[in-house]
């Protein structure tokens, strides 16, 4: 048997059981979400919240921006509160304080430690005990905690709405006056926060750990951190050092093959440009008006941070608020990388076989305004969401879902999906009958058109929860999306279009290119398939969940360990003729993409990834650390090295402005490593140690972020910000001065 069907075959036994297991435990997420209930009642018989008041405050949070403002269980935006975190906390204040005052006429603060303590366990007792009841699907709660509930409504009220003595707190939350317009809608909404909070505070049947395993870290409301969180990150560490180890075994193992013998001359120079190629220009002018925007809406967002409802004194929140501009930032993000590699892999298609299927040139203009409206549409969509000036079943299909990095309406991720589909057929069409004639590249385009339906296929994930669905359940799905196809499959296509590009170069050997990818494909799936379960650690799933994330997603960072040996190579290659100069930045764009491999996706990543320290860390600041470098650092850097690969084809004998794209590329990275270092990354860490020794509920409030100190750390961002800005206009400068400027043919210079 070949080496390359004995690893086809591992390829297909890693995907098929990884996906097993990952539909089993999902099917037990149905199974042990929190409940919801058909109401929730006070102990003396009073309907405090009814189960569909709880469904459509759900929508009401979702339609206000979700997961853009503040956070639930964790998961979404960091300038505002962790809701659930929040409500504990005064909830548990208020009980305490009203114990402590009917029974010792003083506020709680004011007793001695031996009565705080009886208060705070009888407090625990209280609020951890689980009361819903499956025969009747009710939840019943003590008349002091539907007291509770009624103080927290009008506190919340008066954030969301328009209450003047909250106008501060409400600007160091980026929350406009009357977010939330109808007092019904209100109300709603309170009752979600309660949900999600007892979810969080309330142990399962049978155990002594909440739906949420503890989290949010609250010594107070006896959230303290498991054995099993402790047990499962020591077995991650160990089986990350065995990882490692064996990674390292293997790799010294492997027989270095002859290189191929160099072209003397670039064979992309000979490329037939069909006509359909050249369509794809567009695609890049557009991807490059993406990322201006996209960098305009992250400065925009960075600042609300220091003036929450102003834009250095501008009153911009008054019609574009935070939640609008960082829903902006985050989905222009996702949606300029994801059209650079489409737009790639609509050029790679034909060009393999060197001329168009009918009708290709119409199906690729065909698809470029469908994704024009896909982005103009949602982002429309979106503010009026927001805006409320949407019903909640229309918010659902046209508006904000409230999901972190699926916050399209329904209709509009429909309406993608669609046109991911389209974007495959038109990758296969041309592929086909070079796969028939079984040349060499046989298997290394197979693998080329299954990451390619992976990404168009696994999106479809974001269409499996309804509008108001189980957020434990959402979130399942949700990490479908986000984990398996921006950081699953995309990591596939990346691997291999990037094979792909250095063997049609000359400088791999087609075999050499197919098994390095396939090998690179079963160890990156190995990890990365089950490693979607940790982000599911605290948001109501069954202990087993975090068992497995914990093992797995540790996997995730073995094959990074040998990043610098290809850097190394990458950029060995850079070097090895003369003519490859013309290629140096798209190559020094994938040694950068392995550079923010290693420190974005490696590093930051698995300092958040270990059960005990995601339980401080969830919902922080270090969580964005990792969001920006592992997502612009290495699929940013990657889309952009792509395009620069693709308008060297397309541009192929005009002299490149190296000084422009030194200057981007520089500017770029170090501007990202500013960013993150003098900003961010201290924010993160110093809201942990606030996590760690008060609980979650100070880490992320005002009182902590609002100190001087942290006002500092925040204005330091500007630096990094302010060079990565100026980087990536130059590189959208040179994409647009590449199609004006004619230039000196490469053959005079």
């Amino acid at each position: 048997m070949s080496k390359e069907k004995k690893l086809w075959i591992a390829f297909g036994l890693i995907v098929s059981v990884s996906f097993a297991v990952l539909g089993y435990y999902g099917f037990e997420i149905y199974q042990k979400a929190p409940p919801m209930p058909d109401r929730i009642v006070s102990s003396d018989g009073r309907v405090v919240f009814e189960g569909q008041d709880i469904k459509d405050g759900q929508n009401v949070w979702q339609s206000m921006g979700g997961q853009e403002v503040g956070s639930i269980w964790g998961h979404g935006a960091y300038t505002a509160p962790d809701w659930t975190a929040d409500w504990l906390h005064r909830e548990a204040l208020f009980i305490l304080n009203y114990w402590s005052e009917d029974e010792y006429s003083i506020p709680y603060e004011n007793l001695g430690s031996e009565q705080q303590a009886g208060l705070e366990r009888r407090l625990q007792i209280e609020m951890r005990e689980n009361t819903y009841s499956q025969a009747n699907n009710t939840i019943t709660i003590s008349p002091i905690r539907a007291k509770a509930v009624e103080y927290l409504n009008s506190y919340y009220k008066g954030l969301f709405m328009e209450n003047p003595e909250l106008d501060e707190l409400r600007n160091n939350y980026a929350i406009p006056k009357n977010s939330i317009k109808d007092e019904t809608r209100m109300r709603q909404m309170t009752g979600f926060f309660f949900w999600a909070s007892w979810a969080a505070i309330t142990e399962r049947p049978g155990s002594d750990v909440t739906y949420t395993h503890n989290w949010p870290p609250d010594d107070l409301i006896g959230n303290k951190a498991t054995g099993d969180l402790l047990l499962w990150t020591g077995f991650s560490i160990i089986l990350l050092l065995f990882g490692i180890g064996m990674m390292i075994f293997y790799h010294a193992r492997i027989k270095e093959e002859e290189q191929p013998e160099r072209p003397v001359e670039d064979p992309l120079m000979r490329q037939t440009i069909t006509p359909s190629m050249l369509a794809v220009k567009k695609y890049l002018w557009v991807v490059s008006l993406l990322i201006l925007i996209q960098v305009t809406f992250g400065v925009i967002t960075a600042h609300y941070g220091v003036e929450g409802d102003a834009f250095y004194g501008f009153k911009l929140a008054d019609f574009l608020p935070y939640s609008i501009s960082r829903t902006w930032h985050v989905q222009l993000g996702i949606l300029w990388i994801a059209t650079a590699w489409l737009a790639t892999g609509l050029y790679i298609a034909p060009a393999v076989s060197g001329k168009d299927p009918k009708y290709q040139t119409f199906g690729v203009n065909f698809l470029f305004i469908c994704l024009l409206i896909i982005v103009l549409g949602s982002m429309a969509g979106q503010w009026m969401g927001v805006m409320q000036k949407l019903g909640l079943v229309e918010n659902f299909w046209f508006g904000h879902q409230g999901y972190e990095y699926v916050d399209l309406g329904r209709f509009w991720q429909i309406f993608l999906f669609i046109g991911l589909f389209v974007w495959l057929a038109l990758m296969v069409r041309p592929l086909l009958p070079v796969i028939r004639s079984k040349t060499s590249e046989k298997n290394l385009l197979i693998m080329f058109l299954v990451s390619s339906a992976a990404i168009a296929l696994f999106y479809g994930a974001g269409l499996m929860w309804g509008r108001q669905t189980n957020l434990a359940i959402a979130e399942y799905w949700r990490w479908w999306v986000v984990h398996l196809w921006v950081e699953g499959f995309f990591e596939v296509f990346a691997t291999v279009v990037s094979a792909f590009l250095f063997v049609r170069l000359g400088l791999l050997r087609t075999k050499t290119a197919t098994l390095s990818v396939l090998l690179a494909t079963i160890i990156f799936l190995s990890g990365g398939i089950l490693g979607t379960f940790h982000h599911l650690y605290f948001s109501g799933t069954p202990t087993a969940v975090m068992a497995l994330g914990a093992t797995f997603s540790a996997l995730e960072v073995v094959p990074l360990v040998l990043i610098g040996y290809e850097v190394y190579e990458n950029y060995m290659l850079s070097k090895a003729t003369q003519w490859l100069k013309d290629y140096k930045w798209p190559i020094y764009c994938l040694i950068s993409v392995a550079f923010w491999n290693f420190l974005g996706a490696g590093i930051f990543g698995f300092i958040i990834n270990p059960p005990i320290a995601l339980y401080y860390m969830q919902g922080l600041n270090t969580t964005a650390v990792h969001a920006h470098t592992a997502l612009f650092g290495v699929y940013g850097m990657l889309g952009i090295g792509l395009m620069l690969f693709v308008l060297r084809s397309l541009y192929r004998f005009k002299v490149w402005n190296n000084k422009l794209l030194s200057f981007s590329f520089w500017s770029i990275n170090i501007g990202l490593l500013l960013m993150v270092l003098l900003s961010v990354l201290p924010i993160g860490l110093l809201q942990t140690i606030a996590s760690v020794n008060e609980g979650m509920w100070y880490a992320r409030s005002a009182e902590f972020m609002q100190q001087p100190g942290m006002d500092t750390l925040r204005w330091l961002r500007v630096i990094g910000d302010t060079i990565f800005a100026i980087g990536l206009v130059a590189f959208v400068w040179f994409v647009f001065t590449m199609n004006r400027n004619k230039g000196i043919p490469i053959e005079k210079r």
